[in-house]
C-alpha cells in the first residue's frame, strides 16, 4: 500500500508541476527575441542579397525590439551560408537570406552537405529582382545583336562573370550561350562586389547580375545595359528591352530573395517572423527603398514561399539538365 501511495503522490506532484512547466515554455517562446538575431547573407557584401538583407534588418530590428545583425558567409554558390544556417540551433536567432540560387544548387552540385527543402523552413519571400545583361561602357556593342557579332567573331576569347558556380547568373549565362551558339568563358566570383569591380575594370566583358548592384554604374554611364532576362521589362530600366524582345524567344529568368530558418524552429516564432516581415515589406518606406534598387517587394506566407521553392527547384532542375551545367 505504501508503494502505491508513494506512486500516487509522485503523479499528483507531476500533475501540479506540469502546468507550471508548460507555462514556463510558453513564456520562453513569448520572450523571443531576447537577444540579437543573425541574418546570414551567403554572398560577399555589396550585392543584392546584402542590400536587401540590410534594408529588411534595419526595419525588423525596430519592430522586434532586438538588433538584427547581417552576417556575410560567402562562397560555393551561396551553399556555405545555407549549410551554416541549416545546421544552426532552431531557436529563431540564426536566419538565412536565401535566394533563387538555392533552388538551382541541388541540380548542379553532386553532393550538398544539407537538404534545402528539408533542413530549412521558409519564412517569407522578400522581393523579386530582374537580372540584366550589362557590358563595360567602353565595349563597342550597343545592343544584343552587336554583342553577338562580337562574341561570334572571337569564340572563347571573351568572358562573363557570375556570383558563383550554380547561381542564377551562371545558369543565365549558360542558357544565353546555348540559345545563341556563342562560346564565352565563365568566371565565378563570391558576390556582386568583386564581380562589379572586374567588370568596371575591363577584366571581364559582361555579366548577368541582378539590377540592384549595377544600377548606379548604368546611371553613371560606366556600364551599358543591353537587355533584362525576365519576361517583362524592369521598372528601374524601362527603356532596356527583354532578351525575348532582343530575339531570344521565351527567355524568362529572374532572381527572388527570401528569409528561411533552420528546420525545427518553433512554428510560433516562424509565424511571428512572417507577420513582422510582411508588415515591413508592405510599408511605404520599404516599398520606396525597393523601387530605388529595382526590386519588386513580395511578402508572402511561409506556405506560399514553400510552393515557390518547390516549383523553382523543379523548373531549374530541367533547365540545368538542358543547359548541361556542370560543377567541377
Amino acid at each position: 500500500m505504501s508503494h502505491s501511495h508513494s506512486r500516487r503522490r509522485h503523479w499528483l506532484r507531476f500533475a501540479a508541476l506540469a502546468p507550471l512547466a508548460f507555462s514556463g515554455l510558453a513564456l520562453a517562446q513569448q520572450a523571443w527575441p531576447s537577444k540579437p538575431i543573425s541574418l546570414v547573407v551567403p554572398f560577399a557584401a555589396g550585392g543584392t542579397t546584402d542590400v536587401l538583407a540590410r534594408a529588411l534588418a534595419d526595419r525588423l530590428s525596430q519592430s522586434l525590439g532586438q538588433p538584427m545583425v547581417v552576417e556575410s558567409r560567402p562562397g560555393a554558390g551561396a551553399t556555405i551560408g545555407a549549410d551554416f544556417v541549416a545546421k544552426a540551433r532552431p531557436d529563431g536567432y540564426t536566419l538565412l537570406m536565401g535566394a533563387v540560387h538555392h533552388t538551382i544548387a541541388p541540380s548542379v552540385y553532386k553532393r550538398l552537405p544539407y537538404d534545402f527543402s528539408k533542413d530549412l523552413v521558409p519564412v517569407s519571400t522578400v522581393a523579386m529582382v530582374p537580372n540584366v545583361l550589362v557590358v563595360n561602357a567602353s565595349t563597342p556593342a550597343k545592343n544584343v545583336s552587336e554583342l553577338l557579332a562580337l562574341l561570334k567573331a572571337a569564340p572563347g576569347k571573351h568572358s562573363f562573370g557570375s556570383n558563383g558556380n550554380g547561381t542564377a547568373q551562371h545558369l543565365i549565362g549558360t542558357q544565353f550561350q546555348n540559345s545563341t551558339g556563342t562560346q564565352v568563358i565563365h568566371v565565378p566570383y563570391k558576390g556582386s562586389g568583386p564581380l562589379s569591380s572586374d567588370l568596371l575594370g575591363g577584366q571581364i566583358l559582361m555579366s548577368f547580375d541582378t539590377v540592384t548592384p549595377v544600377l548606379p554604374h548604368i546611371k553613371a554611364g560606366k556600364l551599358r545595359a543591353l537587355a533584362v532576362t525576365t519576361g517583362k521589362r524592369s521598372g528601374a530600366l524601362p527603356d532596356v528591352p527583354t532578351l525575348d524582345e532582343a530575339g531570344l524567344k521565351g527567355f524568362d529568368i529572374g532572381t527572388w530573395f527570401g528569409v528561411l530558418a533552420p528546420a525545427g524552429t518553433p512554428t510560433e516564432i516562424v509565424a511571428r517572423l512572417n507577420a513582422e516581415m510582411v508588415k515591413v515589406i508592405q510599408s511605404p518606406e520599404f516599398r520606396a527603398r525597393m523601387a530605388e534598387i529595382g526590386a519588386e517587394p513580395i511578402g508572402d506566407s511561409s506556405a506560399e514561399m514553400a510552393r515557390r521553392i518547390a516549383g523553382e527547384t523543379e523548373k531549374f532542375g530541367k533547365l540545368v539538365k538542358e543547359a548541361k551545367v556542370v560543377i567541377e
